[in-house]
């Protein structure tokens, strides 16, 4: 079994793409050779080269990863929509093939592999397949990225349930965005409830870093740290 996690997260927008940035860039400043791999992305800019996935540019350089940006990220629609619907408006179906060749290739070269998946657990990918069914292929522990605030222990334990449906293993919980200077009665008891309710560990909470550029690609001091607890196994 290859080692690593895949990335999801309770909806679209909580910063899976700096939590798996950040736990790339930790892990390669340890010395682990650690791969990265958005295998769907949306939302891709048109540059000379074709479509780039822009979360896929930030994973490799926090990785310093060889590999084409083409292979990080196989499968890529310019329209910042679900896949099923990305690829309907642009006449194409959402071929898979080039995601488990890119895989294949990636976890031989890879002692750890992080792999970030599009969206929440029930996104879309193609008319029959969702994020969670591509986790159970890829076979690798599964990390749920969540909001801080009111709302979050309803919509992680959802996605919590929706995984361990699809017999996936759940690794743990990462709170991303957490302000502990602002942070309100709901915040602060968050992630002790998270853990009641669901019976998964909240593996860290991560803050908002100003700091963090994701079109220079650099992330945060504050961020990084936050990581390497995460990667510790503490919060």
């Amino acid at each position: 079994m290859t080692r690593g996690y895949f990335i999801t997260g309770t909806d679209t927008g909580v910063g899976k793409t700096v939590v798996t940035a950040a736990l790339a860039a930790t892990w390669r400043a340890d010395g682990v050779n650690v791969g990265v791999m958005k295998p769907v992305a949306t939302g891709c800019v048109r540059r000379r080269e074709g479509l780039v996935s822009e979360d896929a540019e930030f994973l490799a350089k926090a990785a310093d990863a060889p590999e084409p940006l083409e292979e990080i990220a196989p499968v890529r629609f310019a329209e910042g929509l679900a896949p099923t619907v990305a690829a309907a408006r642009a006449g194409r179906d959402v071929d898979l093939a080039p995601v488990w060749k890119a895989w294949h290739r990636l976890r031989r070269a890879h002692d750890v592999m992080l792999v970030e998946g599009i969206g929440g657990a029930l996104c879309p990918v193609t008319p029959r397949q969702t994020v969670a069914d591509l986790a159970r292929r890829f076979n690798l522990p599964v990390l749920v990225v969540a909001r801080p605030g009111l709302g979050t222990i309803n919509h992680t334990a959802m996605t919590v349930e929706v995984l361990r449906a699809r017999r996936l293993e759940v690794a743990g919980v990462v709170i991303n965005r957490y302000n502990r200077d602002t942070e309100d009665l709901a915040e602060l008891t968050n992630p002790d409830e998270i853990q009641r309710v669901t019976g998964v560990a909240v593996l860290g909470l991560m803050p908002e870093d100003p700091s963090t550029d994701f079109r220079a690609g650099v992330i945060g001091d504050d961020v990084l740290a936050a990581a390497r607890q995460i990667a510790l196994g503490r919060r």
